[in-house]
């Protein structure tokens, strides 16, 4: 196989360096999705350095190990392509080269988009960070104190004056005639008698 560093591998020397039949591996490619050769003009197949190694990991579970089918098929759902790729024979020099090189290749291009997005990451702050940043802390206004206004004490009614019992006559006759005038104490004791009288019509309405 003696072609440029650059060149991908025909299935026929796929075929030759693995020692399996071209239908053999254009089988496998529609049991294994993860087989994935470029396909050009007229249908033709070309291989890179990765899939070669796939397809070798692929032949020694097959052949070597005895799995089946369904078993390889698990083992890179479960552990990926570079665990069964990594069981494969060795590759020739020059396609070791090759895979050395389109590795290299890949690597720079991931670390040129990682230094290039590394300094927006820093600029841009999130949207909540912004406006934790620049809105300024409000306190909640306090809710005003209400005021309770203090027990009103209840002022105590003046005690009724008296009138002495020789006078009573007097305030009896006073009422009837209305022609004489009460003394004070007779009109104190009557303001008496009319409070009391109001509380009593109260207590029998209610």
């Amino acid at each position: 196989m003696a072609k440029s560093a650059d060149a991908f591998r025909t299935i026929s020397e796929v075929s030759e360096w693995l020692d399996t039949p071209a239908h053999v591996l254009r089988f496998w490619e529609s049991k294994f999705s993860q087989v994935k050769p470029v396909k050009r003009a007229g249908g033709r197949r070309y291989y890179r350095p990765s899939d070669m190694e796939l397809l070798g990991g692929i032949k020694r579970l097959l052949h070597d190990d005895g799995m089946t089918i369904k078993g390889v098929q698990k083992l890179l759902r479960d552990k990926g392509i570079a665990h069964v790729s990594a069981l494969s024979q060795p590759l020739d020099d020059l396609t070791a080269a090759v895979r050395d090189a389109m590795d290299s290749r890949a690597r720079a291009k991931e670390e040129a988009e990682a230094s290039e997005a590394a300094p927006a990451a820093v600029s841009a702050p999130a949207d909540g960070a912004a406006a934790a940043t620049t809105a300024p802390d409000v306190a909640a206004p306090a809710a005003a104190p209400v005021a309770v206004p203090a027990p009103v004490a209840a002022t105590p009614a003046p005690a009724a004056a008296r009138v002495p019992p020789a006078n009573r006559p007097l305030v009896l006759s006073a009422l009837l005639t209305r022609t004489a005038p009460l003394p004070d104490p007779a009109r104190a004791e009557i303001a008496a008698l009319q409070q009391r009288l109001s509380g009593w019509l109260s207590r029998q309405n209610a």
